[in-house]
């Protein structure tokens, strides 16, 4: 396979000197195009999807002569000349059929749009959409689900871990990989808050000026944030975020209000070593304020919501790779100028910044009336217990302000219900018909004795995600159940992974 992209990446496309800004928006129009158009031969055309053609391969092939298009009609005709290359789409016999029961649709009005495509192309698009094949077994060359779940699983991608420094091919063929993933297999996409089109478009010229290899990660940081899934990091680089660095002031930091306050030490010895107290707020940070760090730094950590991306910040606020660090700190109303020294990760307890629940056993009496229990080091075996233990007491206490040590849904959730309560239901793609979602039927409690008959408190913050969010939708649909707190980090569903060239890989939440 022909990885050598350099010959496309030339001053007269990307001008060294200027970046992003100086790319042409014909160009950047076209290469937005094809990435929508590669896209979806890659999950219809029924030679691909049966594992006849090399996508990646064919998509390097392509990029040359869509670059070196001279306008936007020659690069419409270089990509529907191309589609017909990949042979001819016979008549579907076993045809697939759009479920009628469609909670989200496939996103592929577009290609109907012969303004945009020119007929040619849009005509030929459309025949392969009309005559897609019901592939066998119920999964495609690229897409398979996973057994009894339904996330999908994205197959046969290489991630290319030798292009260390990949070049402009591979980056967009990063881009055009992970949008398309979006596109397709998201099942949160309808929630975003900005045009699938116009993050594509927005991310075009980024990947395109992004030279190097730490450029290249932080356009991928940008184009994974904008997809708002706290799942969707470029994860084993999040330490290439901003600021970078190993080293960490060996305190906890949480945004309070919009404040980032310290909240705990990472360290019992060097966190009091620093002279930084638990209530102190950073103002600054080498006299960078850090109401502008924020505004820099947003755009590039992946997060649902802001509550999350804040709690993400936080912990990497006071992160460097200098042994010292100038702050400017709040304390009691006043405000003073120090400098504290970070510590190796190595000397960090993180539990701070994980859980947020109380010290101690999993299971405390608080008082006669209120029992209490943190999951952070449940143990599913001992559900029942916790629940004879709690029988008797006003109220029970469920923390999840953490991640839960065991899976706990069922085997406690069946004592906080009278009767069969559903509490969530599942979507559920498909292979035959790539970015239609269907719901599943309810998942429900089935009732176990003993019963609790108290009233059931659950807690949740930032760090509350992915399952631990799922056992609180569980347990919320105990009788008058109250959830207290705050914003979660919004990340429920089982992941699936995406391997993107240069060695990297991303997730999504895939159901």
């Amino acid at each position: 396979m022909v990885l050598g992209m350099a010959c496309v990446a030339s001053a007269s496309f990307v001008p060294a000197a200027h970046g992003q800004d100086a790319v042409d928006p014909v160009l950047t129009r076209n290469l937005t195009t094809l990435g929508k158009v590669w896209g979806f031969v890659k999950y219809h055309h029924p030679r691909v999807t049966e594992g006849e053609f090399d996508m990646d391969e064919r998509l390097l092939e392509l990029l040359p002569m869509v670059m070196e298009a001279s306008d936007r009609d020659a690069a419409l005709d270089v990509m529907s000349a191309w589609v017909a290359r990949l042979g001819p789409v016979d008549a579907c016999t076993v045809c697939a059929v759009t479920p009628p029961d469609v909670s989200l649709a496939a996103p592929v009005d577009w290609i109907s749009d012969a303004t945009v495509l020119g007929t040619e192309l849009s005509s030929r698009l459309e025949w392969i959409y009309r005559n897609r094949h019901r592939p066998t077994g119920g999964s495609q060359h690229y897409v398979s689900h996973q057994p009894g779940v339904g996330n999908p699983l994205l197959r046969n991608e290489e991630g290319y871990p030798a292009a260390t420094e990949p070049d402009v091919g591979l980056r967009l063929l990063a881009l055009y990989r992970f949008w398309n993933v979006i596109a397709y297999w998201f099942p949160y996409r309808d929630l975003l808050d900005q045009d699938l089109d116009e993050i594509l478009a927005e991310s075009v010229p980024e990947m395109l000026s992004a030279t190097d290899r730490a450029s290249y990660r932080l356009a991928l940081f940008r184009l994974i944030a904008r997809v708002k899934d706290t799942h969707a990091n470029l994860w084993g680089s999040v330490e290439r975020l901003p600021p970078g660095g190993t080293r960490r002031v060996p305190v906890s930091v949480r945004f309070i209000e919009d404040r980032a306050v310290v909240v705990a030490y990472l360290n019992d010895r060097l966190g009091p070593e620093t002279g930084l107290r638990v209530g102190d707020v950073i103002v600054s940070v080498d006299d960078v304020p850090v109401e502008r760090l924020i505004e820099e730094w947003e755009p590039l950590y992946a997060a649902s919501n802001r509550p999350t991306r804040l709690r993400d910040i936080g912990q990497s606020l006071l992160r460097g790779a200098a042994e010292r660090v100038d702050l400017t700190v709040e304390r009691g109303g006043t405000r003073f100028d120090t400098t504290v020294s970070r510590a190796s990760s190595t000397y960090l307890d993180r539990t701070a910044d994980r859980t947020h629940d109380l010290a101690g056993p999993a299971f405390q009496m608080l008082t006669p009336d209120v029992a209490y229990l943190k999951l952070s080091s449940v143990v599913a075996d001992s559900a029942t217990s916790y629940v004879e233990r709690a029988r008797g007491t006003r109220v029970f206490v469920i923390d999840i302000r953490n991640y839960p040590s065991e899976f706990v849904v069922f085997a406690l959730g069946r004592h906080l219900v009278a009767e069969r309560t559903p509490f969530a239901r599942f979507t559920s793609a498909s292979a035959a018909n790539p970015g239609v979602f269907t719901m599943g039927e309810s998942v429900a409690l089935e009732p176990r004795e003993p019963f609790y008959e108290g009233r059931v408190v659950i807690l949740v913050d930032e760090v509350s995600q992915s399952q631990a969010e799922y056992t609180a939708m569980a347990f919320r649909t105990a009788p008058d159940a109250i959830v207290v707190g705050s914003t979660t980090a919004g990340a429920d569903g089982n992941v699936s992974p995406i391997p993107l060239p240069g060695g990297l890989r991303s997730l999504i939440s895939g159901i």
